[in-house]
């Protein structure tokens, strides 16, 4: 006989007796991984039920400053966003989210009772009773609140796309669907307030400026004025045609000043009105119909794989006593 055909019949030989171990103590091959599945099951039918609402939005571009699309599509391939301000920045809307601000926000908003059976519910509460967090005082309760909630938002960015992903995890469909997009009105709401208040700053700053450039122009061009009605026959002096050339040159620097900031200001003015870059809201969140925790039919399989070879290591440990045994 081969050495080839001694190995192949040495293999045969060792699979055969380790069914026949297997089978000689089924109780715990079989027993033992029926047993983990059928507690897992238990476990999972027992473990509340996690629903996951998602919504997905993306900020709107500023319109200033805007790079070659090949320079700012090599950008995003690296995660650096080039061409906006960083407080536009898909990152800084995905860091808001998380603030401690909106948290305690969408904490104190009010929702329907998702457990009260009649449709519509009638009552309304807080998350933050929905979430059954308790402390020493209201203070105490919204930290708590906070850290929790914390644990049930997931925020992901697309740096090829800009878009922004909101999940928000909850025992309750409507729930979750409902706190997800309380989470993007307050981020709009705080948009929304942020940029005017940067816009208003802006125009009042440069309102005051177009005042100062006024007077200014207005001061030159009484000089130039008093120039001339002191010295009728300016052209015929030389430091005279000198001096009238620097006032009238102060004059048209002040004018061009002045007109500078007249466009700078009507620019704020409407800058105020309209620059609130909106978030523009892909997906809403929705109530979902599937659970996404606890995963039963994936909890039970590794429960019953897990079990087997449990199962196998008892059946290899008695088998091993029961020849010492007899030895």
């Amino acid at each position: 006989m081969t050495s080839v055909g001694a190995s192949r019949l040495g293999q045969e030989q060792g699979l055969a007796e380790l069914a026949r171990m297997l089978a000689k103590h089924r109780r715990a091959t079989v027993g033992v991984p029926v047993i983990c599945a059928f507690l897992t099951a238990v476990i999972t039918l027992v473990v509340p039920s996690t629903y996951t609402a998602i919504t997905t939005f993306v900020p709107e571009a500023s319109p200033q400053a805007r790079l070659p699309s090949s320079l700012a599509g090599l950008a995003t391939q690296f995660g650096i966003t080039l061409g906006s301000e960083a407080s536009k920045s898909p990152k800084f809307y995905a860091d808001v989210i998380r603030s401690r601000e909106l948290m305690e926000h969408a904490l104190v908003s009010r929702y329907a009772d998702p457990r009260e059976k009649l449709e519509p519910a009638r009552d309304s509460v807080t998350l933050l009773q929905l979430l059954d967090v308790s402390g020493k005082d209201f203070a105490d309760s919204l930290y708590r609140g906070v850290k929790k909630l914390n644990n049930l938002v997931s925020v992901t960015v697309n740096p090829q796309t800009n878009i922004v992903s909101l999940s928000v995890d909850a025992h309750y469909p409507t729930l979750a669907a409902a706190v997800a997009n309380t989470f993007v009105a307050n981020l709009n709401a705080f948009n929304a307030q942020s940029r005017q208040s940067q816009a208003r700053e802006q125009r009042k700053f440069v309102e005051q400026r177009l005042v100062e450039g006024e007077r200014q122009l207005r001061r030159a061009e009484e000089d130039l004025r008093t120039f001339y009605e002191r010295n009728r026959s300016w052209q015929h002096s030389p430091q005279l045609t000198f001096e009238e050339g620097r006032l009238r040159r102060q004059v048209e620097i002040r004018q061009e000043l002045y007109l500078t900031l007249q466009r700078e200001y009507e620019a704020a003015r409407m800058q105020e009105v309209n620059d609130t870059p909106v978030i523009t809201v892909i997906d809403p969140a929705s109530p979902p119909v599937r659970r996404s925790k606890p995963k039963r039919t994936l909890l039970v399989f590794i429960a019953l794989v897990f079990g087997a070879m449990v199962g196998a290591f008892l059946a290899a440990g008695v088998e091993y006593f029961e020849r010492a045994s007899r030895a």
